[in-house]
């Protein structure tokens, strides 16, 4: 492809025995030479015994940064992505790097503007506006103990319970003292609806299944578990009055009809973002669509794994390693990213139309802007300018996000 470059860079003479000479002194400390302390043997006591060849990485490693910015003067670009690096010839007088490297793909923007797409407006229904007072009433619920009774579904039953399989103890599979909420779908199919009319202190022995698409060991099997219900408690729902709105944060709240329009008010809301959102996804699509771009397959592949890293720094938050997610879902490493690369295909394509927008609308932002913008984001975040320029790289890269903001806004207001 036209943006592939391959460059050599060949490092002899002074340069390469320097590099050498470095690497001797490190491996002369490191290794032990008959006759002579760590570090003391003359370099052609050290030759002999060990051989040129046992400097040659170290002393790439050492003459590596300089290569690479021969390469990059002689590129006169910056590359997109890390260049790839072939050792082509290596001995005692030189060493021949290769670099492949891969500058940003030619864009050809196509129509941006006027594309014909219509923005919805949201729309709310009286059903609507009933639902979502029927989930903050059950949110405000108050959660009571029944003093005598059956469990019900919608009641939270505290439960001691200890699962077998195959005879033998489930790992994983013993709990005393547990709130589970009937209908919560918590457990395995069967589980809670066993557990549907016991009453406080019954035992209970549930033969279930795990579902087919359990985990590998577990899928298919027979379980058993033993189930005593400690406690029963229900929701107590509120009624809906001045002292609701007020739990609800309503101050000024007084009536049924005003707060079925604040209801809906805040429904039209959240569906005029999602609505936003999906009329801007169809701008970036079409506008894409209409942009000619060839996309190498290192790109792509430089994107997934920045997806796959994201990925696995959100599971971290939940506490789950990526190898545990792979092992319990069944999911390789090679599948992981077959499935992402389409969505990164769709990403990348996005940011070369919108570095292309922000270039044909000559979308700038001047060192004062960037500054007041760098301002605004840390005291929106809760931190210093320091910080967030830390945590952003560099100025540059927040001004690169005004332009990208604004490409975006330009694409939205002119369809």
């Amino acid at each position: 492809m036209k943006n592939v470059k391959t460059i050599e860079i060949t490092i002899k003479g002074e340069k390469w025995a320097n590099a050498l000479d470095k690497a001797y002194k490190k491996k002369n400390r490191e290794v032990k030479i008959e006759g002579f302390r760590k570090g003391m043997a003359p370099k052609e006591i050290y030759l002999k015994k060990m051989g040129i060849e046992s400097l040659y990485m170290d002393a790439v490693d050492n003459i590596m940064d300089e290569a690479y910015k021969q390469a990059l003067d002689e590129a006169k670009f910056t590359p997109v992505i890390e260049p790839t690096l072939d050792i082509k010839n290596i001995n005692k007088d030189e060493v021949t790097f290769v670099f492949t490297m891969i500058s940003k793909p030619t864009v050809t923007l196509g129509e941006y503007k006027k594309l014909g797409l219509k923005k919805e407006e949201a729309k709310v229904s009286k059903e609507e506006i009933a639902s979502e007072i029927e989930k903050l009433k059950n949110q405000l619920a108050e959660i009571m103990p029944k003093e005598s009774g059956k469990v019900e579904k919608g009641n939270t039953a505290v439960i001691d319970f200890e699962g077998f399989v195959d005879g033998k103890p489930l790992d994983g599979g013993k709990g005393e003292n547990y709130p589970l909420e009937i209908g919560s779908n918590t457990f395995i199919p069967g589980f809670e609806d066993g557990i549907i009319g016991m009453e406080i202190g019954e035992t209970k022995e549930l033969n279930l299944k795990f579902p087919e698409d359990y985990v590998q060991d577990l899928k298919g099997k027979a379980v058993r578990f033993n189930v005593t219900v400690r406690e029963i408690k229900e929701r107590i729902i509120p009624e809906v009055n001045e002292d609701f709105y007020k739990d609800l944060g309503f101050e000024d709240i007084k009536t049924e009809a005003e707060f079925e329009k604040e209801v809906e008010n805040v429904i039209k809301e959240r569906k005029q973002a999602e609505l936003d959102d999906a009329f801007m996804e169809e701008c970036l699509t079409k506008a894409s669509e209409n942009m000619q771009v060839e996309i190498n397959e290192e790109i792509i592949d430089d994107e997934v794994h920045r997806m796959i890293h994201q990925f696995e720094e959100q599971l971290g938050m939940q506490g789950i390693k990526l190898e545990d997610y792979t092992r319990i879902t069944g999911m390789t490493h090679e599948k992981l990213h077959e499935q992402m690369e389409p969505e990164a295909l769709k990403r990348v394509k996005y940011r070369y139309l919108l570095e292309a927008i922000a270039e044909a609308e000559n979308i700038d932002f001047t060192a004062k802007e960037v500054e007041e913008k760098t301002k605004e984001m840390a005291e929106n975040y809760g931190i210093s300018e320091e910080e967030l320029l830390k945590a952003y790289g560099s100025n540059e890269i927040v001004k690169y996000d005004m332009k990208m903001h604004k490409a975006l806004e330009i694409l939205k207001d002119n369809n």
